[in-house]
């Protein structure tokens, strides 16, 4: 089965921070996958993934990966789909090391990078929401809604701290 989106983590224990990820794609009625692939311990299973998901109907590829954090870079090598890392926090650096490792990609081969952890799995699915977006009219209003949803929210806070503080 064809999936606009697969979700790539290095490791079962990011499953969590991807959460927000498959609920946010689900909402947005966007197909989504999710696979555990390594870079270093199933490279070829990764080269394999990358070089095959264009022709599966996969358009956007979302990779979640700590420490070292190559997988979004060895996905991006091997596809011109776009990429999306989310780094993961993990010791001794807290999720440094894997943010830098995905924002210093060489020149030629981008790895769109966003914050690391949870809020990282929502905005991987969002910023692949709006890349579909781009050639899907009803899924552009969608986002639109939602963003208007969100201003709506914050006004509707602000409104209420000020009557809490009038």
């Amino acid at each position: 089965m064809a999936h606009d989106v697969i979700i790539v983590m290095g490791s079962r224990s990011d499953l969590p921070a991807l959460e927000s990820s498959f609920k946010l794609l689900s909402d947005f009625g966007v197909s989504w996958t999710a696979r555990v692939i390594s870079a270093h311990r199933t490279p070829d299973v990764a080269a394999d993934l990358a070089r095959n998901a264009e022709a599966n109907g996969t358009k956007v590829i979302i990779c979640a990966a700590g420490m070292a954090a190559h997988l979004a870079g060895v996905i991006a090598a091997y596809t011109t789909l776009p990429v999306i890392g989310i780094p993961m926090a993990s010791a001794p650096f807290n999720g440094m090391d894997a943010l830098l490792a995905m924002v210093q990609m060489p020149p030629g081969i981008p790895v769109a990078t966003v914050t690391a952890g949870n809020a990282g799995g929502k905005n991987a699915a969002l910023l692949a929401v709006s890349i579909l977006a781009l050639q899907d009219s009803a899924l552009r209003e969608k986002l639109k809604a939602f963003r208007k949803e969100q201003t709506e929210k914050v006004l509707a806070d602000d409104a209420k701290l000020q009557a809490e503080l009038n």
